[in-house]
């Protein structure tokens, strides 16, 4: 069962600006009834081009109807400059957070907005529409949208794609595609980076060990494994202990433990802390993962 914030149950039982604008100055409308979620928000401008109204009209879970009150209520008051900057995960910290199953619904929010600032911007002539290639045919998300979830959220798995935005959620096909997106774009970050990450000095906060452990595994790690079709998810810490799960071939190898050791946890003392030792997730990592695309 999924853990919700007060602040996201407060939104759904209570939901702000239900409905939809008289004469609305912009129209967004994305989702579809046939993929289980949809969106409609309206708005429109006061005098000095500030969002005087804005109203929601959504087919969706819990998490849909409240991200949707949530960003009604961030959006009013704003130019449309300063509502464009509202970002997915803006809207899931306004709540306190969000099931990683359920962040899409904040992304939904997220291109609503976009939608209609766009129609406001073509006179009410143009309508959302997809960009770019689509990737996953059971939920129309196109490899622009996947790129840009990627890059905004940090994601390295299929599973948190899928989370973000669908795409890999159905019968399954795309997920080969959606792992070479991920590739490509962890991959030019890492490019970007200096050869080696200098250790972090001094006495480390909880957070920043937190932090320094999935860079670490993001920069140093995740690319070597990748290499020979395997991968890794930080799963807890626990003061010192770093719990993992090999996900790919990995979950599958025979040297897992050597990897585990020689590896992730050499690197981890090397450039987080000589304390930290690693432990595998075996039940995590042996789970069968529901095949989606």
């Amino acid at each position: 069962m999924w853990e919700y914030t007060d602040e996201l149950k407060e939104h759904f039982f209570n939901p702000r600006n239900v409905g939809e604008v008289e004469n609305p100055d912009g129209v967004g409308e994305v989702g579809s009834l046939a993929c289980g979620d949809a969106l409609k928000l309206t708005f429109k401008l006061d005098e000095n081009g500030r969002i005087k109204d804005a109203q929601f009209k959504t087919f969706g879970c819990a998490s849909a109807i409240a991200t949707s009150s949530v960003l009604t209520e961030m959006i009013k008051g704003k130019t449309l400059e300063e509502a464009a900057k509202v970002t997915n995960k803006d809207i899931a910290d306004y709540l306190g957070g969000l099931p990683e199953q359920k962040m899409h619904c904040s992304v939904m929010g997220r291109e609503a907005l976009e939608a209609a600032i766009e129609n406001y911007r073509s006179g009410g002539k143009k309508k959302h529409e997809l960009e770019g290639r689509v990737v996953c045919n059971c939920f129309g998300v196109t490899e622009n949208e996947i790129e840009r979830v990627i890059k905004e959220n940090n994601l390295t798995t299929v599973e948190e794609v899928t989370n973000y935005c669908k795409a890999g959620g159905g019968c399954g096909g795309c997920q080969g595609d959606i792992e070479k997106i991920i590739e490509k774009i962890q991959g030019d970050k890492i490019e970007e980076l200096p050869a080696a990450a200098p250790r972090r000095p001094g006495k480390l906060t909880n957070i920043q060990k937190i932090q320094l452990i999935q860079q670490t595994i993001n920069e140093q790690i995740r690319p070597a494994l990748r290499a020979h079709g395997g991968n890794i998810e930080l799963i807890d810490v626990e003061d010192d202990k770093v719990i993992v799960a090999f996900r790919g071939m990995c979950s599958q190898c025979m040297l897992a433990e050597y990897t585990m050791k020689d590896l992730v946890q050499a690197k981890l003392k090397e450039f987080v802390s000589d304390t930290l030792f690693v432990e595998e997730d075996k039940d995590s990592a042996s789970e069968p993962h529901e095949h989606r695309g």
